[in-house]
């Protein structure tokens, strides 16, 4: 474990950078925290561009180097930062002058920083760097900085601009988002961010592994899960250095270390526990071993538990007395009581018992007299009036009359504590008004609760604060176990989303960086089987699906509209999902590990830039060719097409010769058929086509990917069906018969044609099996104290089930009638647990253990969907659950009306009894 520890700055104030804190421990606000803003230095060096950045907040710094200008500016787009510097290596162009910025010389990455405000730095780009945001924050110079920097190794470089906006990574109108589709619509927030961040900079191939095989856990348990809380490794390091998390967020934290140890005791997610170390490690910088999480997580969640006073822990209450309005204790106590266990401040809770007693005493002797003496002897209306009343801007309880006058009354007989009222005055003195009024005596024991209310106050920040501090010694114990589980969350809930869209895990092959490519022919193949592209719902139906088998470079051609941009769109998301650990949109797939995945579609002038768009377009290509090795993807739609027809061909000729002597994957699209015709020199590249098909008469495409040259446009078609004019059409269609009419296209142009399919198989999505390994089954209940009425009524349904349905089961085998069903194995969904991924697309029967130790008895094909419609609803949010998963929804139907009708014969209460009214299952003897 790394014994780097983060120091607190001497200076404390608030900036977009390190958010104002201050005062949160004594209040119940959950703090929005925003992710941390990092100070950004950029430079250059021979190796390419480097990326710099500091997060004050976390007294963390990472470099990233080797980068090409499009992943510099991607990384811009896609970070809020604080300040950026620039380092004046960037002056240095190519031609040996310093006038980058000065003169303001063209450039992508200029073009960016030029309108955004930065500084120039000099000197070391690292530590001179540091220098600049210890300055910037006013931090003294010892503070350290610990470097998270993870070595590259072998890894893939970070998507370039182009690639990441043309797949959705990063947010772009008309571009389908491949992030939206994998995680489900509900979840958002830290574990988004992850899977956005692992594919704008793809792991190690390693790391790459060590998430597939934990994703491949994840889909296969079958025990319940964490709600994973997922809390900002930034909020944790400030609330904790500034002593300042209040009850909430301590609380959060030890949720935190009890979900990492819950998954350390379960034997099914133990092993996933220990397959996120690494990628856990990559995050975070920390290297942190199995051995030492667990203990660190034992020993902060033990602190916590000493300290703080948890759910479902009553033994302190707010004071009550029946003539003093409640609302006065409750807002004077309620800020404190609850937050600390009674044995660290018994004696400041017997303080405030005793003096809320002495004011209840003093309130009593004093006001209650004139209270029923007003009620006995004036008229109920028009006469005065008088009650014991809460001023809650005063923080106080006095007597409240109206239209009443102390002086007519003060003489009357017996009337002793009505001489004794005086004017209510605020803190400084001044009389509140005329209808208030107080007494010496309550005024004294006011002055007593106040006093004993502010130590027992005082002693909970006191102790939240210690506590604080105390945690200090574990925070990078608490910044590995929160990321952890933002990543588990992330990683869950991509699976689940794979699942319901019946996608599969790839097969990821390491590729061996041989010089010799025929060596890499095992290697260096991609082989996808199935493709669809990622914005298809397969369950929706009507997409078209590709096999895509590449051992070298494709020269694409087809009609517009004939799916080239799709297909190289989906070829692309489906590699950079499988180089990063995640599931493909496939039947199945063999990927390599893609050093780079480059993908370049269509270009826009940049007139910032002074620059067209076959300029902005021959500035992507320089750097793909020059950033290309044979363990690259390169994908490149429509080359050349800003430009005259004749040399845009020639230079289009030129790259393809580029890339097949390099010897990488990938796909050109062109329509510049005159390509054909030019003497290439190239070995490897294949001719691809979308294919086409004639249907009356009319050619229409087929969206399937095929061998051969493809030279019809259906240019015309397609003019016509976006609305351009019927006479503009006709005369474009003489102008093409009287140039082109004599130069027919001879028959080998043309891919064989093949009739368009839609069939779909959804039968097998990833080969997976469910292997259940977690069940209750009679006594033997694993982590479940029977102590506890809850978990004996889950052993008692358990079995009453079990028994209700023997008898069905043994029929339906006598009728060989889901026969896969022998017994029924029934899972628990515990308090702050959810189902497994498992349970995603199959029928399941589940019962809701209510609070009220009630039973809900359901059916559903969406237990997760279910579990959380039912915990939303108004005190149900501890309820747990118990599952069994059937062969088909017409059998769940069939048993949960059988439970229904059965259960309340062996004594339990169901909530809806009522259900079974009209069900006509479950009702005959053969089932009693």
């Amino acid at each position: 474990m790394s014994c780097d520890r983060l120091i607190v700055p001497t200076i404390r104030h608030a900036h977009p950078g390190n958010p104002y804190v201050y005062g949160l421990v004594g209040v119940d606000h959950d703090l929005d925290f925003p992710e941390p803003m990092p100070v950004v230095g950029i430079s250059h060096s021979a190796r390419g561009y480097c990326i710099n950045m500091i997060l004050e907040t976390m007294k963390t710094y990472s470099l990233e180097d080797c980068l090409t200008e499009e992943a510099v500016v991607a990384k811009l787009r896609t970070c809020q930062y604080h300040h950026l510097f620039l380092h004046t290596s960037l002056r240095r162009n190519s031609c040996g002058t310093c006038n980058w910025g000065e003169y303001g010389e063209g450039g992508l990455l200029w073009g960016e920083c030029n309108s955004r405000h930065f500084e120039w730095f000099d000197g070391n780009p690292v530590s001179d760097l540091l220098v600049k945001v210890k300055e910037l924050y006013g931090l003294d110079y010892e503070v350290t900085f610990r470097n998270t920097t993870v070595s590259s190794g072998n890894r893939a470089r970070p998507l370039s601009l182009g690639t990441s906006t043309q797949i959705g990574v990063i947010p772009t109108d008309g571009i389908p988002s491949l992030l939206k589709v994998l995680l489900p619509s509900n979840c958002n927030g830290l574990p988004v961010l992850y899977v956005r961040d692992l594919l704008l900079n793809p792991p190690s191939y390693e790391i790459a592994s060590n998430i597939q095989a934990t994703c491949k856990l994840m889909s296969s348990v079958t025990c319940s899960i964490p709600e994973f809380t997922c809390v900002s490794s930034a909020k944790i390091v400030k609330l904790l250095e500034w002593r300042e998390a209040n009850h909430i967020e301590l609380c959060r934290l030890k949720n935190v270390l009890d979900e990492v140890l819950q998954m350390h005791r379960t034997s099914e997610l133990n092993e996933i526990l220990k397959h996120l170390i690494d990628p856990t490690w990559v995050a975070t910088g920390l290297e942190i071993d199995f051995k030492t999480l667990v203990g660190g997580c034992e020993s902060a969640s033990g602190k916590i538990g000493e300290v703080i006073s948890l759910d479902g822990e009553k033994d302190q209450r707010v004071s009550s007395c029946s003539i003093i309005p409640n609302e006065f204790f409750e807002d004077m106590e309620s800020a404190w009581k609850g937050r600390i266990k009674t044995i660290h401040m018994d004696d400041v809770l017997t303080e405030v018992e005793k003096a809320a007693e002495a004011l209840h005493l003093a309130v009593s002797e004093d006001f209650t007299p004139i209270v029923s003496r007003i009620k006995a002897t004036v008229a109920p209306l028009g006469g005065p009036k008088g009650e014991i009343s809460y001023a809650r801007e005063h923080e106080t309880v006095w007597f409240k009359g109206k239209r009443f006058t102390p002086n007519l009354w003060a003489g009357s007989p017996g009337e002793e504590q009505i001489k004794q009222l005086r004017h209510a005055l605020d803190s400084k003195g001044r009389k509140v008004g005329e209808e208030w009024f107080t007494t010496p005596k309550v005024d004294s024991a006011l002055a007593r609760y106040h006093e004993a209310n502010a130590k027992a106050k005082a002693r909970v920040l006191e102790l939240l604060r210690g506590l604080a501090t105390e945690l200090q010694s574990s925070i990078n114990i608490l910044v590995f176990s929160s990321t952890l589980l933002v990543i588990a969350k992330a990683l869950f809930a991509h699976v689940s989303e794979g699942r319901r869209r019946k996608w599969v895990f790839p097969t990821l092959v390491e590729s061996k960086g041989s010089e010799d490519v025929k060596l890499l022919d095992k290697n260096h193949g991609m082989n996808i089987v199935g493709l669809l592209p990622y914005w298809f719902n397969i369950a929706e139906g009507g997409a078209v699906r590709n096999t895509v088998d590449m051992q070298s470079l494709f020269l694409l051609t087809g009609p517009n509209g004939g799916g080239k941009s799709s297909l190289l769109r989906s070829i692309c998301a489906a590699a950079l999902l499988g180089i990063s650990g995640l599931m493909v949109p496939a039947e199945s797939a063999s990927i390599p590990y893609f050093d780079s995945i480059m993908l370049h579609m269509k270009s826009y002038d940049s007139p910032a830039d002074k620059k067209s768009s076959f300029q902005v377009e021959m500035s992507e290509l320089r750097s793909i060719i020059t950033g290309t090795t044979k363990r690259s993807l390169v994908l490149v739609d429509e080359i050349c097409r800003g430009t005259e027809t004749a040399k845009g061909t020639c230079i289009a000729g030129s790259i393809i010769e580029t890339l097949d002597r390099v010897g990488c994957l990938g796909i050109v699209s062109t329509h510049l058929h005159g390509i054909f015709a030019l003497p290439l020199n190239i070995k490897n590249t294949l001719h691809k086509a979308m294919g086409t098909e004639c249907i009356d008469g009319q050619t229409k495409p087929t969206w399937k990917l095929t061998d051969g040259v493809c030279k019809e446009s259906l240019a015309f078609e397609t003019a016509k069906r976006e609305g351009i004019p019927e006479i503009v059409i006709k005369r474009a269609e003489d102008l093409y018969l009287s140039v082109y009419a004599e130069k027919p296209h001879s028959a080998e142009n043309f891919p064989k044609q093949e009739k368009h399919s839609t069939y779909i198989d959804v039968n097998n999505f990833n080969g997976t099996h469910l292997h259940p390994k977690k069940y209750i089954s009679g006594a033997s209940i694993e982590g479940i104290n029977l102590a506890n009425p809850i978990e004996v009524l889950q052993r008692e349904v358990e079995s009453a089930i079990t028994v209700i349905c023997q008898d069905l089961i043994m029929e339906l085998q006598r009728k060989k009638i889901a026969s896969e069903l022998t017994k029924i194995k029934c899972f628990l969904i515990g308090r702050r647990e959810r189902p497994p991924p498992s349970t995603i697309g199959s029928s399941s029967v589940y019962v809701m253990l209510r609070p009220d130790k009630k039973l809900y008895i359901g059916e559903t094909d969406d237990l997760e969907g279910r579990v959380h419609a039912h915990r939303s609803k108004e005190g149900m949010h501890d309820a747990t659950f118990l599952y069994f998963l059937v062969p088909g929804k017409s059998l769940a139907c069939q048993i949960e009306s059988l439970l229904i009708n059965q259960l309340p014969n062996r004594g339990f209460q169901l909530s809806n009894l009522a259900d079974g009214k009209h069900r006509n299952f479950g009702t005959s003897n053969l089932y009693v």
